[in-house]
């Protein structure tokens, strides 16, 4: 049987005030002390952490069982917000433009009822609120502090304009992206431009490079495999008439499958080094592939899945080229994540949009699959 909750004006009232109260990445710390204040309201314990921002709170069942995480992200974007929502940013500049304010509603609605349902819990839930999802580094600093090292599994969420209120998409393939940060500096000889022939700049070389990447996604990988390359800054010289000595670009790729980013790595340290050797310079690659893609654990989702329908519209997954850097909780405990519709109007504005909009309706589907998930996950872990 699947748990129904009622989404009360308080927690929209909380999902409105996060909304008006953003914080950047690392900075949350009045986002964590209204946080810790809502739970210690609803008789949920808060653990003392090595955590500087985001926090954790112990919900304990009356019978014993496994420990599992609940978390949700907590940090806004350096954004100017344009919504025209009567609820929009009160802080200049910072806006949650990727909906964490959901995120931590969902995972605040799940948790009250939780802690009032104790009877139902075997086991107990830790219930984590993590900061600076949008540098891909937060959930390695909750890892390193060690707050997760007794959770069997572990349940998160994102909101996903492209599905309408009450749709959840959950199950076994690839949700979002592998992301990787890349850095090239060229060094050459400079020299006037009137004797170009007395250095070896590097500008053609770099425009020689910018065309050659691109074949790595269209002639080297499988058109069934979804890879990005993009080249999103260039920089070389900034006088007229002088040949520059120093040059380079920086970019990211984006993968779903590990084999695909290790060749894109491959064949770009192949491209740029014989480009720049070809044109008589050299090159320094930074390659940080930082973040895996998203993937739930495939029992443990499918398991959850099977239940969405009780209280809500199951969906197909439509992965994303957006990272999230949940996936490095898969490298110390059983992660399960989910999709949760949050606009669906065919004039959508999507995530790190100036205009984007969550709607307060997607609450209840948001709530209701940790909820489910959890109690789910307590009794097959059991």
């Amino acid at each position: 049987m699947s748990e129904h909750i009622e989404i009360t004006p308080e927690l929209t009232a909380i999902r409105h005030y996060l909304h008006e109260h953003p914080e950047r990445s690392f900075q949350e710390h009045a986002t964590t002390a209204y946080l810790a204040d809502q739970l210690r309201a609803h008789g949920i314990e808060v653990l003392d952490t090595p955590l500087e921002t985001g926090l954790v709170g112990l919900i304990e069942g009356s019978k014993p069982g496994p420990r599992i995480a609940l978390r949700a992200d907590i940090d806004g974007l350096p954004i100017q917000e344009n919504t025209g929502l009567e609820f929009s940013s009160k802080n200049d500049g910072t806006m949650h433009g990727c909906g964490h304010d959901l995120h931590m509603s969902f995972l605040l609605g799940a948790a009250f009822w939780l802690a009032d349902h104790r009877d139902r819990i075997a086991g107990s839930i830790k219930i984590l609120f993590q900061p600076a999802e949008e540098t891909g580094r937060g959930a390695r600093y909750v890892i390193k502090s060690g707050v997760v090292d007794d959770v069997d599994a572990i349940i998160g969420t994102h909101n996903n304009p492209d599905y309408a209120p009450g749709q959840v998409a959950v199950g076994v393939e690839p949700m979002m992206a592998g992301c990787v940060e890349f850095h090239v500096n060229l060094h050459a000889e400079g020299t006037h431009a009137g004797y170009p022939h007395m250095g070896t700049g590097p500008l053609e070389a770099l425009a020689s490079m910018i065309l050659s990447l691109q074949t790595i996604v269209s002639r080297n990988t499988s058109p069934f495999h979804p890879l990005v390359l993009s080249i999103t800054e260039v920089h070389g010289g900034d006088v007229w008439n002088v040949v520059p000595a120093e040059a380079g670009f920086m970019g990211t790729v984006r993968y779903f499958y590990k084999e695909d980013g290790q060749l894109a790595e491959r064949r770009f340290r192949q491209q740029v080094e014989s480009i720049a050797a070809g044109y008589g310079i050299t090159a320094d690659i930074d390659w940080d592939d930082f973040q895996d893609p998203m993937v739930s654990d495939p029992d443990l989702a499918k398991i959850v899945a099977a239940d969405v329908p009780g209280y809500a519209d199951l969906q197909p997954i439509h992965p994303s080229m957006a990272g999230e850097d949940f996936a490095e909780f898969a490298k110390v405990t059983r992660p399960v994540f989910a999709f949760i519709g949050s606009n669906g109007t065919p004039d959508h504005h999507d995530w790190h949009s100036p205009q984007f909009v969550g709607f307060d309706e997607a609450l209840q589907a948001g709530a209701e699959f940790y909820v489910n998930a959890a109690l789910r996950l307590l009794d097959e872990l059991a």
